[in-house]
């Protein structure tokens, strides 16, 4: 019988098949470095995308504000224009009450009767003035009661005084316009005005 030895042939598939094995862990190394690269190559790509996205985002959230804070300074200025504007239209509308309450003022003034000062605060008006006498006053008092545009004659104070060396009697007294015919004044004036 013929022998044959197989050893050198075995150690040669031996040493082939180890030299596969390292050719294929190094295919699999570098296939595991391929990946890892590629798989952090698109995190940074994900994450520079989205930190774009929020840089988009606080630039129009700051622009945003920036209208915001227009938007407010354009309410206050809108508020300080709307209470100019009411003053404004107050101080129009109380134009015809100041000719009225003067025009109803000469006419009540009985002839021994001068106004010093009138003086209105809000809805009250005092009067300081002479007369040649107490009776006068009350002639005074009486014409404002029966007015249609004033009402509620108060007296406050009375007293007899020389001025220049005749005796007269100062008084004080306070008096208030009536509000529904001061409105109704008020409507008056602008139909006319149109007409």
């Amino acid at each position: 019988m013929i022998r044959i030895n197989l050893l050198p042939h075995r150690e040669l598939r031996r040493k082939a098949r180890q030299q596969l094995i390292v050719i294929l862990a190094g295919l699999v190394g570098l296939l595991a470095i391929v990946v890892v690269m590629s798989i952090q190559t698109i995190g940074a790509g994900e994450i520079d995308y989205q930190n774009g996205r929020n840089q988009y985002l606080t630039d129009q959230i700051a622009i945003l504000d920036t209208e915001i804070a227009e938007i407010k300074e354009i309410k206050a200025q809108t508020k300080e224009l709307i209470a100019r504007k009411q003053v404004v239209e107050t101080l129009q509308s109380s134009r015809s009450e100041v000719v009225v309450l003067l025009d109803q003022l000469v006419r009540l003034l009985p002839d021994g009767v001068y106004l010093q000062s009138v003086k209105q605060d809000d809805h009250n008006i005092t009067l300081v003035g002479y007369a040649q006498s107490n009776a006068w006053v009350s002639v005074l008092m009486r014409n404002l009661e029966s007015s249609q545009w004033l009402e509620s004659p108060l007296l406050i104070e009375i007293k007899a005084m020389t001025v220049n060396n005749v005796r007269q009697n100062e008084f004080n007294m306070k008096i208030k316009p009536k509000r529904a015919t001061m409105d109704a004044v008020q409507n008056l004036l602008p139909a006319a005005a149109k007409s």
